[in-house]
């Protein structure tokens, strides 16, 4: 019985001294609210963005990894420049191709009009026994 009244007591001291850590703790609390860490060298906004930026870019750690908006606001922006990028290239490379068939076609007859030989090509040399 004594065993019993000694382990209720010790119970409600245990139960007491955490309610009192824990709500009694005001402003001064044991676990001050803590400011969410933000990224520090964001993707520059006024310019593309280069290599050097992307292996400069750290994000902040989180409870469970990294902040998902802050890599998520990354991968769109990178996403979106690679994007704007493949369609300039796309462009750049139809244009070289229309240059050089153009230029392909040879001289222009006096005439104005281009002359495109519709004859058959004799075999190469490589194709010959």
């Amino acid at each position: 019985m004594v065993m019993f009244l000694f382990l209720v007591v010790a119970l409600v001291l245990v139960v007491g001294a955490v309610t009192l850590a824990v709500l009694g703790g005001g402003e001064n609390g044991p676990l001050p609210e803590a400011a969410p860490e933000q990224l520090r060298d964001p993707l520059p906004p006024d310019r593309p963005v280069d290599r050097a930026d992307v292996e400069s870019l750290r994000f902040p750690l989180a409870a469970r990894g990294y902040r998902m908006g802050d890599v998520d606001d990354a991968l769109s922006r990178l996403g979106a420049e690679l994007a704007e990028r493949d369609a300039r290239i796309a462009d750049l490379e139809s244009a070289l191709a229309g240059a050089r068939a153009a230029s392909a076609h040879g001289p222009v007859h006096p005439s104005g009009e281009n002359h495109v030989s519709m004859d058959k090509p004799g075999p190469r040399q490589e194709d010959r026994p």
